[in-house]
């Protein structure tokens, strides 16, 4: 398919959120979900905390989604878990009506040792197919500029081949701001033979402060440019805010141009940059919004 006809196909996104800790939270959830599920999403993804520290949050919060008639996927991380605990949340999920997981590591909690029966994300992948078969759609995490705690780029890509091996269907990236980060990866990892779809993980930019706090924790490269313009506006969040949906949206062009299957969108519990992107992507439904 051709640069133009990738442009002019239906824009297929999905969403990301985090279980609210309070009833307003909660509330205002709502609210956002009601706002960007117009936008037809194939799914939403509802994310773990550190250990499984919000694993009853999560599961909330994907049961309501379920209850609104669009498809849920839920974050499972494997640090400190058995296979019987693995077990009995698979089958809660799947009585839910669960059928897709984002299948994780997890991020060890301060002063908490590595424990469980499971060490790498790949061991998950690998025992939900045993015990599950075809029943969930897993995705898996994917990292084109490298996981921070890897030992080298070519150790990571190795992880991450390992993951689709084990039964992994496909991936969502870690965000990033580099499109060409993305293809390489894309290419690097179908050598190997993994040749799943990778789906780009989408941050808007609505917050200095918060976007290169949150990079510098996760390992995800901010380039100079845009670190420098961001830090050059100062306090002025309207020229953030511009300048954000200028940059994110030329990334999403460049990678549907690419042949990106779709956009994995992390709204940060907000609707308002991620329904603007969508309409200047030329999302029908975002238009009519």
């Amino acid at each position: 398919m051709n640069a133009a006809a990738n442009l002019n196909a239906a824009l297929a996104v999905s969403f990301e959120y985090f279980p609210p800790k309070t009833p307003e939270g909660a509330e205002k959830l709502r609210a956002v979900r009601r706002q960007l599920q117009a936008l037809a999403p194939e799914f939403c993804s509802v994310t773990y905390g550190a250990g499984g520290s919000t694993h009853q949050g999560t599961f909330d919060t994907v049961r309501e989604i379920l209850q609104e008639g669009v498809a849920a996927a839920s974050h499972f991380s494997c640090i400190g878990a058995t296979r019987e605990s693995v077990r009995e949340q698979l089958a809660m999920l799947s009585a839910m009506g669960v059928k897709r997981l984002v299948a994780l590591r997890g991020d060890l909690p301060s002063g908490y040792g590595m424990g469980g029966e499971f060490q790498y994300a790949s061991d998950l992948v690998s025992f939900i197919r045993s015990e599950t078969g075809d029943a969930f759609r897993i995705e898996v995490a994917a990292y084109p500029e490298v996981h921070p705690q890897a030992r080298s780029p070519e150790a990571d890509l190795r992880a991450y081949v390992a993951k689709v091996q084990a039964g992994a269907s496909s991936a969502i990236t870690q965000y990033f701001y580099n499109a060409d980060a993305y293809f390489r990866f894309v290419d690097d990892a179908a050598r190997q033979g993994a040749q799943v779809p990778v789906v780009p993980g989408i941050m808007p930019i609505s917050s200095s402060s918060q976007l290169l706090r949150f990079s510098d924790a996760c390992g995800a490269e901010v380039p100079r440019w845009i670190r420098l313009r961001l830090q050059s506006y100062g306090d002025d969040v309207a020229s953030i805010k511009a300048f954000g949906l200028d940059v994110v949206t030329h990334l999403c062009e460049q990678l549907r141009a690419g042949g990106a299957p779709a956009l994995h969108f992390y709204t940060m519990n907000q609707s308002t940059a991620t329904l603007e992107l969508c309409r200047r992507l030329g999302s029908a439904a975002a238009l009519s919004a």
